[in-house]
């Protein structure tokens, strides 16, 4: 599966569990990290954790094996899935880390 396939089912799993504020950021170009950043917003822990855990499900379904960091206490979750890195925040965190402007030369898909 290449990186924009990777992407765009991420983008479904999240949509699927009604994430908010779905923000694409290309940054090939910037960074050997990964490839995209695709950052979402909860409306609550309760459901940036749901987020996490149901993409994370989708990925295994894919025979992916993700990487999960925050979902104890969900303010901010990130799914690490290789090439695609998944920044799930409660909107006050995203506010505060500011993700989009530190990364604001890339390219918005």
């Amino acid at each position: 599966m290449n990186s924009e396939q990777l992407r765009d089912m991420a983008i479904s799993a999240l949509e699927d569990v009604k994430a908010d504020n779905i923000t694409i950021l290309d940054v090939r170009e910037k960074t050997d990290v990964c490839d995209y950043m695709v950052i979402a917003s909860g409306t609550s822990n309760r459901h940036t954790r749901s987020l996490g855990i149901n993409l994370s499900a989708e990925m295994k379904k894919a025979d992916m094996m993700p990487r999960v960091e925050g979902e104890e206490d969900g303010e901010w979750v990130l799914v690490d899935l290789g090439d695609v890195l998944v920044h799930i925040m409660l909107p006050e965190a995203r506010e505060r880390y500011d993700i989009e402007s530190l990364w604001s030369a890339a390219s918005r898909d």
